[in-house]
């Protein structure tokens, strides 16, 4: 919805990944998460997505950069910030942060059987990398560090061999109005 809409009516708003990652949980539901709960019409869902790591994707860099934590912002401080955002007007929607077996969502780097073995190919070691330094949203001046010291493509041939592949956690929650 823009500034000046007069009217925002919608049943459906998907959120996936609308914000950078590292962003505290207070900007994100001040600047996206409020104003798209409050676009939504009588019975209206919002669906939030965003990553949540835990899989070999955040491996393949913490063998980088162990200390790096790209997902410090979880589905539930999301809506307990949400929940404060809106004020009074919260108990005009369900916040929902459903259970981790409900809530997750895993998509993998497809490959060909034979990609992923004693020795992997370069193309799927620089898409595997490619993947995971998007996905885990790290600058391009660190990234043109790892590329320099060529440790990057020996840590994602580790974890891919040892998952026989790779992929990417998502989490999921809902946001309903009345």
């Amino acid at each position: 919805p823009g500034p000046d809409d007069e009217r925002a009516d919608y049943d459906l708003v998907v959120a996936s990944q609308p914000w950078r990652s590292r962003m505290t949980a207070e900007f994100k539901a001040q600047r996206i998460l409020a104003p798209l709960s409050r676009s939504l019409r009588s019975h209206g869902v919002l669906v939030g997505i965003q990553s949540r790591g835990g899989d070999p994707g955040v491996e393949i860099i913490h063998q980088i950069w162990p200390d790096e934590d790209p997902f410090p912002v979880d589905r539930y401080e999301l809506l307990d910030a949400l929940h404060a955002e809106l004020g009074s007007d919260a108990r005009t929607y369900d916040l929902m942060a459903l259970p981790d077996d409900e809530s997750t969502l895993r998509y993998s780097m497809h490959t060909l059987p034979t990609e992923i073995g004693n020795s992997i190919g370069t193309s799927t070691l620089f898409a595997a990398w490619n993947a995971a330094i998007y996905v885990n949203q790290i600058g391009d001046s660190r990234v043109e560090e790892a590329a320099i010291s060529g440790r990057y493509l020996d840590a994602t041939a580790s974890v891919l061999q040892r998952h026989g592949g790779l992929w990417f956690f998502d989490e999921t929650f809902l946001v309903r109005r009345h």
